[in-house]
């Protein structure tokens, strides 16, 4: 009788410790996987989205920044639009006539600036990759 429980003991006892085992390889794979989560979300996404870094001399002093405008009737304005979608959206009654062109990082860019139902605008065009089309790089409130 004592072998018989010896056996079982000694089996519970190695169940029990892999079961621990098991628990600590789970824990620690789930925090390897949230420290490499929230490195890749650290990094900025630049798929949809290029930063531009040099703001065009054209752009009025003190002009803030934006990533997504919404106009009073609903429309909404991002970076990344190609520029014949906000043609297209806007009319072309919106452009103010002002446009300037410089060299960007890889084409020629063009700041316009757009009143919009009494609503002052810049957006920046230029392409995100070699020899493609015009997208809004940068949206300024003046």
């Amino acid at each position: 009788m004592d072998a018989l429980r010896v056996r079982f003991g000694s089996a519970l006892e190695w169940i029990v410790a892999a079961a621990f085992f098991a628990a600590t390889l789970a824990v620690a794979l789930l925090i390897l996987q949230d420290v490499r989560g929230s490195a890749r979300h650290s990094t900025p996404i630049t798929t949809a989205a290029v930063a531009i870094y040099d703001i065009p001399s054209s752009v009025p002093k003190g002009a803030v920044s934006l990533p997504v405008l919404t106009l009073r009737d609903g429309r909404t304005l991002r970076v990344g639009d190609s520029a014949a979608a906000i043609a297209a959206m806007l009319g072309p009654g919106a452009e103010t006539g002002r446009e300037q062109a410089d060299q960007g990082r890889l084409g020629e860019r063009l700041t316009r600036f757009y009143d919009y139902g009494g609503f002052r605008f810049v957006l920046v065009y230029e392409p995100f990759e070699r020899n493609g089309d015009r997208r809004v790089s940068a949206i300024y409130l003046p």
